[in-house]
């Protein structure tokens, strides 16, 4: 017996938007849409969109997901800049983005310019909620009142080599801001001159129930809040990675760490990161945030071969700052801690099996709290060019 037998495969398809396209055309090279939304409204899994350069005055929602091995896939015609302009367009008040990703999957952003997100506290340049398998890469954002990314919720989460300028301009959260989500990358980006940080504004967070995450090669500076920071606010955060990022020149601390609301944070490592230049600290244990809360919990926080010079100005700052009553199992290891304004080492509290070893000291200054730990070298690490932010 002869049996036939019918494979159906999709197929992806091709399409392309230009500013004078129309939204009626068919989608091709020659005859492109006109809005991304469009897009958004008609791709299914495996679909790609080539925005050609220009401006889009528009808010972009994605309607379906993609598959695995499926993306669905919004980029940049390569060589054009393509702008999503948010001026004029109101937000929604509570959460919302300008490209605004809910309950999606398998989507990937490139090389988009999205600016003038808002106006409402809470709205981001783009905003990932309850969603997995999100790509957002070669993406700028400026001038976003909240994040210029927002990721919520969701699960396998890539955030590289995005350029992120004037984030959180007078709204809530942080410039880069990783909440509840599980199994996440966030480097290759460049966080920068943010708003004024009355409300909110750091550069990368890492917060709220995440886990499983790294967050690496990243250039954060000039901002109005602290640089990186990872706090669980009230749920359980743990199993982080935070390594060869560069923070200087922020109004805060480089490297901070604290539960603000009683969640706990456990299993972070801090490693071969550099901080220099910031007017608190290279790296806060914090003990801070919600008044009425009794216990701060900090467990296995480890903070190896960094390198944190020039930090503090005015009266205050310095190199490592441990401030957090409740932190247990905290390792301070291989550092070089030179040249900080008020202490190099500073150990304000006394707390269970807090390892302090073989770290270069240049410049202890006598601080009331202030301590070399074990094992350690005192003297000038021989930078090849400080000034020139060359610390080999």
């Amino acid at each position: 017996m002869l049996i036939s037998v019918l494979t159906l495969t999709a197929t992806a398809t091709t399409y392309y938007v230009a500013p004078t396209g129309d939204d009626a055309h068919p989608g091709t090279v020659n005859q492109p849409w006109r809005t991304i939304q469009h897009a958004a409204d008609t791709m299914v899994a495996g679909d790609t969109v080539y925005i050609r350069a220009g401006t889009y005055h528009e808010r972009v929602v994605p309607q379906n997901s993609g598959s695995s091995g499926n993306y669905i896939t919004y980029t940049a015609y390569p060589g054009d800049t393509v702008t999503i302009d948010g001026a004029g367009i109101t937000l929604p008040q509570d959460w919302g983005g300008l490209f605004d990703v809910t309950d999606k999957r398998y989507i990937t952003i490139s090389g988009l310019r999205i600016i003038n997100a808002g106006p409402n506290a809470n709205n981001a340049g783009i905003l990932v909620d309850l969603s997995s398998y999100i790509t957002i890469e070669n993406c700028s954002t400026q001038n976003t009142v909240s994040s210029s990314i927002g990721i919520w919720n969701s699960k396998h989460i890539t955030i590289d080599g995005n350029e992120i300028v004037l984030a959180c301009n007078d709204g809530e959260q942080e410039c880069i801001t990783v909440a509840g989500t599980d199994t996440f990358e966030v480097k290759n980006n460049h966080v920068h001159h943010g708003g004024p940080g009355s409300i909110g504004g750091e550069g990368i967070d890492i917060k709220d129930g995440s886990s499983n995450g790294r967050v690496y090669k990243n250039h954060v500076h000039d901002l109005n809040r602290l640089g990186m920071y990872v706090e669980p606010w009230d749920k359980h955060t743990s199993i982080i990675d935070v390594y060869q990022n560069i923070v200087h020149d922020c109004h805060g601390n480089g490297f901070c760490v604290a539960s603000e609301a009683g969640g706990l944070l456990e299993h972070v490592s801090f490693y071969n990161n550099i901080a220099y230049r910031n007017e608190e600290c290279g790296f806060n244990f914090g003990h801070y945030g919600e008044e009425d809360i009794l216990s701060r919990p900090l467990k296995d926080i480890k903070v190896i071969n960094n390198v944190f010079y020039n930090n503090g100005k005015g009266s205050w700052g310095g190199g490592i700052s441990v401030e957090s009553r409740d932190a247990e199992d905290t390792t301070i290891r291989n550092n070089i801690i030179s040249k900080n304004l008020v202490f190099q080492m500073n150990v304000e509290v006394s707390i269970p099996n807090l390892i302090i070893d073989h770290n270069l000291i240049d410049g202890y200054r006598g601080f009331d709290s202030e301590t070399y730990g074990t094992d350690f070298l005192e003297g000038d690490p021989r930078f090849q060019n400080p000034s020139g932010v060359n610390f080999h």
